[in-house]
């Protein structure tokens, strides 16, 4: 800042000797408002949040909508924002109670109620969409709403229902705007966030200007902001290096990444930690060629995630040997425990005792277009059939038809990205491998879904550690999933743009309030 100020001085200096008017100099009031363009891959398959269980649109939500409680930056614990205050009303951990802030007013003008909260809620659960959030709410058993005060019974103790509440499973609309048992179709959105959405073209941009009536947890609005959505990292590249975007985040390509150069002039870089994981899921239904437990065991003997690492994301994401990923509760190393390195010889052993016709051959699918999917396709199925033991039909489908395949059966292994919904381990619990996961895997195990439940039983997150430990243990050896890898988050910026590391932090809140202009 110190030397953009002293040339910024030296300029008038000598332009007041020769006599040019210092007002030339400075930015007109409209330039502090111009749109801050923000470049991803990330894709938004609904406007809806009932509709919607992805990266893209969560993103879109935490800016346009309210929960009653979510994420301060870096934060652990999910603070009020549409309510006043939220508790717990008893010990058992199965009646949670919300206070609504007083004067919330929806775009239409009609003001936020308990009813609109409870609406909201319950139609996530009725509609109940193969690609929506419905599985966050399994604890949830009914929803009362009395003027100003929600009320939330659950059908088991579940310390981590505040977590889902700050999601984007949580976006409170007007129920006067919504229907009750369908999605909404079009692009008008009726949030409370700090942002309203102008104007949107689906996989193309998205425009956000600040909610001047905005109240709840975050301090202030921001600037108005331009989200483009591109297909691929080389796309976003494209546009980063043509200066058509102020921001580029999730996801440049790893070449990109590699070589980022944080002391360079132009562009200030951000790189944290996240919890942002990469797994292989395995159809277990019966009628996949996967549906044997020593199938999917075999392949994990074959797989190395460290040649992944390096050759395919040149070093910017790290081998993942858990179902949870290391910073969270509960992180093990099980995998490579059970699966030290690769081994043919036990690959072709196990699957010689289920009896199976060699090569194996099954259908990987992948969402095009989104990070290195394709070249982590390609050294997948190099990996798996250099040993003569499975032969493996790729193909990348567009992101909502890729949803719709892997959630509906179609396809006998799939890789796809995890962005933590909340800062505990228990996101990576019954969303990824318990009974009805999201992920539709059709595995099941009744240990599994008891650890999943007894760890809910905690308000102190330290103490689920044993549980998720035991959890991963039982992964590991059913496999109805391969952890691949763990990145970190990157985000790159324009020398004029500030705020870049707040954008995401692993909250699962994407602060596009937070960029500036400086």
């Amino acid at each position: 800042m110190r030397s953009v100020r002293i040339r910024i001085l030296l300029a008038l200096l000598v332009l007041a000797i020769v006599g040019v008017g210092v007002w030339q100099l400075l930015p007109s009031d409209g330039d502090d408002d111009k749109a801050i363009t923000v470049g991803t891959t990330d894709a938004v398959t609904s406007l809806d949040p009932a509709g919607a269980y992805d990266a893209g649109s969560w993103a879109l939500y935490s800016n346009v909508f309210q929960s009653l409680l979510t994420f301060e930056s870096s934060g652990a614990t999910p603070v009020p924002d549409a309510a006043k205050s939220c508790a717990f009303t008893d010990t058992g951990l199965r009646t949670y109670r919300c206070r609504l802030r007083e004067g919330l007013k929806f775009p239409s003008g009609q003001t936020m109620t308990a009813e609109d909260v409870k609406f909201s809620f319950d139609r996530v659960k009725k509609i109940n969409s193969d690609v929506g959030p419905a599985s966050l709410f399994e604890t949830l058993g009914s929803v009362d709403a009395s003027g100003m005060t929600v009320t939330f019974h659950l059908t088991t103790p579940d310390a981590t229902f505040p977590f889902k509440v700050a999601t984007g499973a949580g976006s409170i609309v007007d129920h006067t705007r919504y229907p009750k048992d369908a999605l909404r179709s079009g692009t008008d959105v009726d949030g409370t966030g700090p942002y309203r959405l102008t104007r949107y073209t689906k996989g193309k941009s998205a425009t956000l200007e600040p909610n001047g009536s905005y109240d709840g947890a975050v301090g202030g609005t921001g600037k108005p902001v331009e989200l483009h959505y591109f297909d691929d990292g080389t796309a976003l590249d494209a546009a980063w290096q043509n200066k058509t975007v102020d921001v580029a985040t999730r996801t440049l390509t790893p070449k990109v990444l590699s070589g980022l150069n944080p002391s360079a002039p132009d562009q200030r870089v951000s790189e944290s930690d996240s919890s942002e994981t990469r797994n292989l899921y395995l159809n277990t239904h019966d009628s996949s060629p996967l549906h044997d437990v020593r199938v999917r065991r075999a392949i994990a003997w074959l797989l190395n995630r460290e040649e992944l690492a390096s050759d395919v994301y040149d070093g910017t994401v790290d081998p993942l040997y858990s179902l949870i990923p290391a910073g969270l509760t509960g992180h093990t190393t099980s995998f490579f425990d059970a699966y030290p390195a690769q081994n043919a010889k036990k690959a072709r052993g196990l699957l010689e005792q289920a009896g199976v016709s060699l090569p194996v051959h099954f259908t990987y699918g992948y969402g095009a277009g989104r990070g290195a999917g394709a070249e982590e396709a390609a050294l997948i199925k190099k990996q798996l059939e250099a040993s003569g033991l499975f032969k493996v039909d790729v193909k990348g489908y567009e992101w909502t038809d890729f949803q719709k395949r892997y959630t509906s059966g179609k396809l006998d292994a799939w890789a796809v990205g995890w962005v933590a919904d909340y800062p505990d381990p228990d996101t990576f619990g019954a969303p990824l491998v318990g009974t009805g996961s999201s992920m539709n895997t059709g595995y099941s195990d009744k240990d599994v879904d008891s650890l999943i439940t007894d760890s809910r039983r905690y308000a102190d997150r330290s103490r689920v550690a044993a549980d998720f430990r035991s959890l991963q243990a039982h992964v590991a050896d059913d496999v109805p999933l391969i952890p691949l890898w763990q990145q970190k988050e990157y985000v790159v910026t324009t020398e004029d743009v500030g705020g870049g590391q707040y954008l995401s932090d692993g909250t699962g809140v994407f602060r596009l309030w937070k960029l500036t202009w400086i």
